[in-house]
């Protein structure tokens, strides 16, 4: 199966190298980052992110897409199904859904078509019968599209000393 995914409006590519300046301009948005870090990242932290994503796809066949506008080519965020071994309890015991959009393209949709272009991709490809996803309860609008792709809370728990809920789907 391809890991290139297009939908109405978006390409979904796999993380590339010539993606790390369009990811240093996105994670130093204060609104991107507000619930994900406590400061933005910097060039050595992208940097390093990029490398994890890349490595993703080599070691396990996923990780993040990098999402654009179909018809642009403009950079509108990132989808994934991750694998990030957290150290939590209780464990996340099943490939994890992560997502993030540059603030120019909060509340268009795209989040859910992404979304839901990645969970079709992952009950397919992985034979997922089961996602999670980890947010933060302050996160209304990243709660809510968790929500309409079908996640529901099983867990409250904290992750590195912040409150974080945890959310499952069964696949379609």
């Amino acid at each position: 199966m391809t890991s290139t995914l297009i939908t109405e409006r978006l390409t979904l590519t796999p993380v590339a190298l010539a993606d790390y300046g369009d990811l240093l301009a996105m994670w130093s948005e204060p609104e991107v980052i507000r619930h994900i870090f406590p400061e933005p990242l910097d060039r050595e932290d992208v940097w390093f992110r990029l490398l994890r994503d890349i490595g993703h796809w080599e070691a396990l066949g996923h990780g993040n897409w990098t999402l654009r506008l179909k018809d642009t080519g403009e950079h509108v965020g990132s989808v994934g199904v991750l694998d990030f071994h957290r150290v939590l309890e209780p464990a996340m015991d099943a490939p994890e859904l992560g997502w993030g959009l540059r603030s120019a393209f909060h509340g268009k949709g795209l989040a859910y078509e992404a979304l839901s272009a990645a969970l079709a991709w992952c009950d397919d490809a992985l034979n997922a019968t089961r996602t999670v996803c980890m947010i933060d309860p302050t996160n209304a609008p990243s709660l809510a599209l968790a929500a309409r792709a079908g996640y529901r809370e099983y867990a409250r728990t904290t992750y590195k000393e912040a409150p974080v809920i945890l959310l499952e789907r069964t696949a379609a």
